[in-house]
């Protein structure tokens, strides 16, 4: 009877398998991933819900514009009845999709819409900036890791020098220096008016807090036997990098990226309530928060909404972050196996 070697033995399903049956089994973090699926697919129906449903456009004013609230037409701002009387009253939450559903801002616009679209907005300028942020911390993180010497040493000053600011001190900084003149580095070129700037400036503020925790772990894998037999046996400084060191701190990478968004969506929200991120005509869920300050009192939930959605998607992303660090990690594993 002819058996072939691999019969009767269980081929192993690999790290990245075994890490997405753990995450699979993690309730919590589906369940932030579900919420986080929602709400995206929630903000990319924006255009579907302003042009087919509300028949409004978010971005411009309507001052004078009428809507329908139990069958009959109604101003969509009204004079204010408080005080002396000036200014004037937005029309508050309807609950009715087709109009005004959570009510106008001070300048008469849907404030349902302009939520949707700030969420693309939020959603767009948070992950893409955590990607930044990922890529640029792994790339210096593994090469002052493995290089050592002189060019570890500027490489981690830079970083502490970066790492001693306060976070939001330094992007307020950054933002207003930015915003009059734009970013010219070479060839790269963002106007100040661009979200591209906002992603550019939080990316690089929080590159230290990823790249500072993969440079330790590259310190230690650089000592590891597999390491050093690769370079005694003459492989190349890029091929090492490549195929021996990237693979080990890959997953510690990508366990920063839900993060990595969540604190790039509170950065942006909060340098666009104070004027200094998104721009006009663009929105945010921190713009329309800051459209709302002056409603706070009357009609609150045009700050409220704004609030409640990123206190959920940041909400959501930790949790799934979690989850993504407890299936990646084999040391989390064997500690809640214990």
């Amino acid at each position: 009877m002819n058996l072939s070697p691999s019969a009767g033995v269980r081929r192993s399903p690999g790290p990245w398998r075994t890490a997405a049956a753990d995450l699979s089994r993690n309730r919590p973090a589906l369940a932030a991933a579900v919420v986080l699926l929602i709400v995206i697919a929630a903000a990319l129906c924006a255009p579907l819900y302003a042009d087919h449903i509300a028949h409004t456009d978010p971005f411009q004013s309507h001052v004078s514009g009428t809507t329908v609230v139990g069958g009959k037409t109604v101003p969509v701002l009204t004079p204010s009845s408080t005080g002396l009387g000036l200014g004037v009253t937005p029309i508050g939450p309807t609950w009715d999709p087709a109009h005004y559903f959570l009510g106008a801002d001070n300048q008469g616009r849907d404030v349902m819409a302009r939520l949707l679209y700030g969420g693309r907005t939020s959603l767009f300028i948070g992950f893409t900036a955590a990607l930044l942020t990922c890529g640029l911390g792994t790339a210096v993180g593994v090469v002052a890791g493995y290089t050592g010497g002189v060019v570890d040493a500027v490489i981690s000053r830079i970083l502490d020098v970066i790492w001693a600011f306060p976070v939001y001190l330094l992007a307020i900084c950054l933002s207003v220096v930015l915003l009059t003149d734009g970013l010219r580095l070479g060839p790269l070129t963002v106007d100040a008016g661009s979200l591209w700037l906002p992603i550019v400036i939080i990316a690089a503020i929080y590159v230290p807090y990823v790249a500072r925790p993969l440079r330790g772990q590259v310190l230690v894998l650089r000592e590891k036997e597999f390491i050093q037999a690769a370079v005694g046996s003459g492989a190349p400084t890029l091929r090492v990098l490549r195929r021996e060191v990237l693979p080990n701190v890959l997953p510690t990478a990508l366990v920063f990226v839900p993060l990595m968004t969540a604190l790039a969506m509170l950065t942006e929200s909060a340098l666009s309530f104070l004027s200094v991120g998104v721009q006009p005509p663009d929105a945010s869920w921190g713009t329309i928060i800051e459209d709302g300050l002056g409603l706070l009192y009357t009609r609150p939930a045009v700050t409220i909404a704004p609030g409640l959605l990123i206190a959920l998607t940041t909400a959501a992303l930790n949790v799934l972050g979690d989850g993504v660090r407890d299936a990646l990690d084999p040391g989390a594993r064997l500690r809640g196996g214990v």
